[in-house]
């Protein structure tokens, strides 16, 4: 399993037009425009679920973290990347500048975590995150994750992020894309549930459930 070093997708934390380019020539587009504006439809999915004490896994410039902070709801971010935890000071969020398979304050009395934005992908094993995530949990806390719409396969594939103002790319490392309608399996296999599945506009959402 790949652990990111951090500064991978910093690029587009900061705004710059970007994509993931995988090993066989495809590009992926980065919805960058969306990780560092305010909420908008779809993440009202996210946030109307977090009822209290919310981890942000890869919160990037922390939008989603800020937002529920907002509301009244206890949230922290978590990102391996310096310049997401700072972008996510900035809006007068906390953020920790770790790796979700580092230690995390609070393991095991977390309600609700969020894998946004695809996050579900990171370290390229959905499992084995899913594993993690579950002992950052309470018994009956929920994961909140975004997926890609039905149709959609489990897929894996070596990537780097490429962007026109970098001459460049960034180092390889793996990434996963989950569809909707591969959740319930991979959910299974981390003993977790799923409760509801939901679309808004082209963003595909899934709750998990912590037993």
């Amino acid at each position: 399993m790949n652990v990111l070093q951090g500064n991978e997708f910093d690029t587009g934390l900061l705004g710059h037009h970007c994509w993931l380019e995988l090993a066989n020539g495809e590009r992926v587009e980065l919805p960058v425009d969306r990780w560092t504006a305010e909420p908008c439809d779809g993440d009202e999915v996210l946030l109307n679920a977090c009822t209290g004490p919310t981890l942000d896994i890869g919160c990037g410039p922390g939008r989603l973290t800020a937002a529920l902070l907002e509301r009244g709801v206890m949230a922290l971010g978590v990102d391996s990347s310096r310049t997401a935890v700072r972008l996510t000071h900035a809006r007068g969020a906390i953020a920790l500048h770790r790796s979700v398979f580092d230690r995390i304050p609070g393991e095991g009395r977390w309600s609700h975590a969020l894998l946004a934005d695809g996050n579900i992908g990171i370290g390229g094993d959905p499992v084995h995150l899913l594993d993690r995530v579950v002992r950052l949990l309470a018994p009956g806390g929920t994961v909140l994750v975004e997926l890609d719409p039905p149709g959609h396969a489990l897929r894996h594939e070596r990537v780097r992020v490429h962007s026109p103002a970098e001459r460049t790319g960034k180092p390889w490392f793996t990434w996963s894309w989950v569809g909707t309608d591969s959740i319930a399996e991979l959910a299974a296999q981390a003993a977790l549930r799923v409760s509801w599945t939901a679309q808004r506009g082209h963003r595909w959402f899934a709750e998990l459930v912590r037993p």
